[in-house]
This record gives structure tokens, sequence and C-alpha cells, in this order.
């Protein structure tokens, strides 16, 4: 598996964790490096894992309002947490991280979807990604 592709599939480990303890992304992230420091036997949190959960938790609350107006017949907190996750990862990644291509940024989300959740969910996260897609240029002109 590629660099890049193992530090999102990191990011969305941290963010599923949190999401699952209730607590802060950095918190958690903290916690992956500090452990990745202190045991041998875990892989150190790559640059671009940590920049994707920092860029993920500055913008938390517009990321998480974006999901609840799109995501059609479904409310943020009865979204399966996988899916939750991934879709926050994948829309940070889409809308914010200029050198990710959005179509490697939509490909990837899918990945971890077909990975981590149902059979469903790859359709799901590849609709909801798709038509972040088609609105960024209105969705970042509406944060100037």
């Amino acid at each position: 598996m590629a660099a890049r592709s193992n530090a999102r599939k990191r990011a969305f480990q941290i963010l599923f964790e949190a999401d699952q303890r209730g607590v802060p992304v950095r918190e958690v992230l903290a916690d992956w490096i500090r452990h990745s420091r202190n045991d041998t036997r875990q892989p150190p949190v790559s640059e671009f894992t940590m920049n994707l959960v920092e860029g993920y938790a500055e913008r938390v609350n517009r990321i998480d309002d974006l999901i609840a107006t799109y995501a059609v017949d479904w409310d943020l907190d009865r979204m399966p947490v996988a899916d939750r996750n991934i879709v926050r990862l994948g829309a940070f990644e889409l809308i914010w991280v200029d050198e990710t291509p959005d179509a490697v940024a939509i490909d990837e989300a899918v990945q971890l979807a077909k990975e981590f959740s149902t059979d469903e969910s790859p359709a799901f996260v590849n609709g909801l990604l798709g038509r972040f897609k088609d609105l960024k240029p209105s969705l970042l002109r509406r944060e100037d």
C-alpha cells in the first residue's frame, strides 16, 4: 500500500477512535504519536497523517455542517461511525488539500469505505464527496 494511502488509513483510524471515545481528535493524535515514540512495534505517525488530522480538527464544525446539509436522508449522528469519519476525512482532503487531485481524494475515501464499512458505504461516500467536488468552488468562496 502506498505511503499516502497508509497515512489516510491511520488518519481515519484516529478520527474513528476520537468519535468512538468522545474526545477531541488532537488528543487521540497525541496519544498515537506518544505510543509510536515509546513502543517500537508501533509505526510512526507520518507528517501527512498529522496534517490530515490537524486540518480536519481546524475545520470540524464546517465539515460537519456540510455533511449535515448535503447527506440526503442521513442525520450526522445516525450515520454509521465509519462512514461519518471517512466522509469527514475525505471532505477535508477534497476541499482543502490542494496538492491532492479531487479524483484521488474521492477514490481513497471509497477504498476506506470498502475496507471498513458496509457494502452500501462506498456508493454513499462516492456520491456525497462527488457532490462536494461539484460544489467545491462555491464552498471555498463562502470561506473568504
